[in-house]
């Protein structure tokens, strides 16, 4: 693994446009205003798995980001390092609130995975687990998001971080998946908000399979 350098080539984003792992990403390089170009990897083609992806990553997912030939997958680290790197704003310092983001990561990998993503991978894509139990997951989540926003704007506090990030695509993308915000009010406003940012970009709208 080589280290990362300065260059005025871009930062290369592999990814697939309707996952909402890899619209974490390109939402905070676009946030950040770091170039980048990015490539879509034909998923359904299965070129995830062919030896020159398995090259960058041996787990065979997107995303994966090059930057000058630094190579690392995991939208969640992804997201730590560019911020850490490129825009330390977004990663507060105060170890306090850096234990608060990580809790939303852990959701983000936990309860947002296996419900509302969960929910919208089955309609979408025909995946196999049970509807009624990852729409039942989404309501569940979608409750405690919902109480927490009543007290402040974002899911650490005042201001936007990386835990707004890794929680906003399956959000927003959520009714996909059958799973409603109307009950929602506070995680809609958080949504909005969201959208509100300088140079945010939303992530790509889906079709259910025929």
């Amino acid at each position: 693994m080589t280290t990362p350098h300065s260059t005025s080539q871009p930062i290369t984003l592999y990814g697939f446009k309707l996952s909402g792992h890899c619209h974490r990403v390109e939402l905070l390089l676009n946030l950040i205003e770091l170039p980048y170009r990015y490539i879509d990897v034909n998923l359904r083609g299965g070129e995830h798995k062919k030896p020159e992806f398995l090259a960058m990553n041996s787990f065979g997912q997107v995303p994966v980001i090059d930057d000058h030939g630094f190579k690392l997958a995991d939208s969640n680290a992804i997201l730590i390092y560019l911020a850490s790197r490129y825009a330390p704003q977004w990663y507060p310092p105060d170890g306090l609130q850096q234990a608060q983001l990580q809790k939303w990561f852990s959701v983000a990998a936990g309860s947002l995975a296996y419900g509302p993503a969960m929910a919208r991978r089955i309609k979408i894509f025909g995946s196999k687990e049970d509807a009624a139990d990852a729409i039942d997951r989404a309501n569940s989540l979608f409750n405690v998001m919902n109480a927490e926003l009543n007290y402040q704007p974002f899911l650490v506090g005042a201001q936007p971080t990386l835990a707004d990030i890794a929680m906003y695509a399956y959000t927003a993308r959520a009714p996909e998946g059958d799973v409603s915000l109307d009950p929602f009010p506070n995680v809609q406003a958080w949504l909005a908000r969201v959208e509100a940012l300088p140079r945010f970009v939303p992530m790509s709208h889906a079709q259910p399979r025929q």
